[in-house]
């Protein structure tokens, strides 16, 4: 196994200490106090409680550095420093919240470490399963001890895939339906699990062969991004430009399968708008 760097142990470090709450609140579900924050978009305490534990852990270690966080958004660098920070940290304390809400293991704590803007570490940890799944820009990729590779599948109809599927009060309904017609009758099969960061850390670990989805946030995929990257898969927008990272779409998986979603998204597109 690759030597961490020590940016990645800062992560790493924050992420379990991060979990530990976690764990907890995930076996007393039914006590947690739960609020709107948008149609069928809920936050809970646990989601509160995980990111002042990662921000308060990440500015310890980089007080110069600033954030991107699902609750709390951009943040300024906890030392004050003038000028432009030397990092900023990407943050999503629970990805998979509907899932950790209704008793469904499966749900992460997903870091990404940009440096002059270029991810350069990645981190998401799966407490339940105790999953660590980190990567080093030009270091590769890894689960706990074991390096990843993306799988060897090259053609759709070998090909499982995972997706996320828009909800109640989401855009993209039938652009999503068209999609998923198309693909279904080409591939084995089609997953949906609810958590962006692990299904983006599936493909890098070659459990799933490709991903799609749209109307994200960055700290939903920029640790994944990495991951798929540094474990040899390709990552675009539904465009195939490398900007995966703005959110309007991802689209990832080994050479072929990437280049085969491309194609048939590019048709699903032209079915629905005519």
């Amino acid at each position: 196994m690759s030597r961490r760097s020590a940016v990645t142990n800062v992560m790493v470090g924050a992420a379990t200490k991060a979990a530990r709450g976690l764990r907890r609140d995930f076996g007393e579900v039914e006590q947690l106090q739960v609020s709107r924050k948008g149609p069928a978009d809920f936050v809970s305490t646990a989601d509160h409680r995980t990111e002042k534990i990662l921000y308060e852990e990440l500015s310890r270690a980089r007080p110069d550095w600033s954030f991107l966080m699902e609750e709390r958004g951009a943040v300024d660098a906890a030392s004050g420093a003038p000028g432009t920070p030397p990092g900023r940290w990407i943050v999503d304390p629970l990805d998979g919240t509907l899932n950790f809400l209704h008793g469904l293991p499966h749900f992460a704590i997903s870091i990404a470490a940009e440096e002059r803007g270029q991810l350069t570490a990645a981190v998401v940890y799966d407490p339940v399963k105790d999953e660590l799944f980190w990567a080093e820009k030009g270091r590769g990729a890894y689960v706990n001890d074991t390096r990843l590779r993306v799988s060897s599948r090259s053609a759709l109809d070998d090909a499982v895939l995972a997706t996320g599927i828009p909800f109640r009060g989401r855009k993209g309904h039938r652009q999503w339906l068209e999609e998923a017609a198309l693909l279904m009758g080409q591939v084995a099969g089609i997953r949906r699990f609810g958590s962006a960061a692990l299904d983006l850390a599936y493909v890098a670990a070659g459990r799933y062969d490709g991903y799609w989805e749209r109307n994200l946030n960055p700290w939903d995929v920029a640790a994944g991004v990495l991951l798929v990257k540094e474990a040899g898969g390709f990552v675009t927008d539904a465009e195939g430009r490398d900007r995966a990272m703005d959110g309007a779409s991802v689209v990832c998986g080994t050479e072929g399968i990437h280049r085969a979603l491309l194609k048939t998204l590019k048709t699903a597109g032209k079915t629905a708008s005519a």
